[in-house]
């Protein structure tokens, strides 16, 4: 079958698939702290909507899948789901973003579904400050959670922090040493234009190269190579102890390389974060579309797949969705 290309000859390899738009937390850069409207219950695409729709993108070429939500643990039987799409040929990599909170419960049951990799949402170590951009107290279910990943040393695991300024300043050597003790990945992520509130400026984010000044004067690091249509810079430190990465895509977007496209939890298809239009798979879907005629319409929609996206430009747009109802 013809391989999956935008316009711009990129090869589509990478598909995001947002379970539930629902969430237990209510971050400060993604919602509001009274929440938002949730999704109606047949709004969302079923367990056996997501598997046809996953097994059509995996046949036009994607390798690699990745479960989000909201929070995708919140959605009723999640690991079924998982062990649903692991036996799909095709998928070399199969993962999970959450914020970790039902990971001490579920940690041993995504393993056994066959998922291969874990990022975990933490934005500070220390309980009150996880609280203030959290606005909930569970930064030691969190890291239980955590603890809980850690007895299937099969998964990869990332543990990624969203960088503010005036806050992530103090977290940045925390999180290198805790790095460099345990055997997780930490990742800081810029803050993007995706909150509830539509309050983002550009003078929040910190950029990642301000936090890899700050842990590279206590700790030396060097830079690996960057591996294709990878989001993160990965540095090692010079001792040997831990890696740090830094997704740095409002100071330096790597959209040139981008091979993703993203599923919401609604049958939405966006072709980038910050798309402006979406569309819309599970109307044909319902609707008794073959899989040719899904084929068609995906193929069209990535074939418009955005060049870039304009975070930070004049005229810059911030989408209606929020991440939370996009899907991280």
């Amino acid at each position: 079958m013809e391989a999956l290309r935008d316009g711009h000859d990129r090869l589509i390899q990478d598909l995001r698939v947002s379970v539930t738009d629902r969430c237990n937390f209510r971050c400060q850069y993604c919602m509001p702290a009274e929440g938002l409207p949730w999704l109606e219950r047949d709004a969302i695409l079923t367990y056996e909507e997501i598997e046809r729709l996953v097994s059509l993108f995996v046949r036009l070429g994607i390798t690699d899948v990745r479960l989000t939500g909201g929070e995708p643990l919140v959605r009723k039987e999640f690991p079924r789901l998982a062990a649903k799409l692991a036996l799909i040929d095709g998928i070399e990599d199969l993962s999970v973003t959450t914020n970790g909170f039902l990971l001490e419960r579920d940690a041993d049951a995504l393993a056994a579904a066959g998922i291969q990799r874990v990022n975990v949402s933490i934005d500070s170590l220390q309980s009150d400050r996880f609280y203030a951009m959290t606005r909930r107290d569970a930064l030691p279910q969190v890291l239980r959670g955590l603890e809980a990943l850690g007895r299937h040393p099969e998964l990869k695991v990332k543990v990624n922090a969203v960088a503010m300024r005036d806050f992530t300043e103090e977290e940045a050597l925390p999180f290198a040493e805790f790095a460099r003790t345990h055997p997780f990945q930490v990742r800081f992520i810029e803050f993007m234009p995706l909150d509830g509130d539509h309050a983002w400026t550009k003078d929040q984010v910190l950029a990642g190269e301000e936090i890899r000044a700050i842990i590279d004067r206590v700790h030396p690091l060097e830079e690996q190579p960057r591996e294709p249509h990878a989001t993160a810079r990965v540095f090692r430190f010079r001792d040997g102890r831990g890696e740090i990465g830094f997704i740095n895509p409002v100071s330096e977007p790597f959209c040139a390389d981008c091979n993703r496209i993203r599923l919401t939890a609604d049958g939405k298809l966006r072709t980038c974060l910050f798309s402006l239009h979406e569309t819309d798979l599970r109307a044909p879907l319902r609707e008794g579309a073959t899989d040719a005629e899904l084929e068609q319409v995906v193929r069209n929609a990535v074939w418009r797949k955005e060049l870039k996206h304009h975070v930070g430009e004049a005229g810059f747009r911030q989408p209606p969705r929020t991440m939370s109802a996009i899907g991280g």
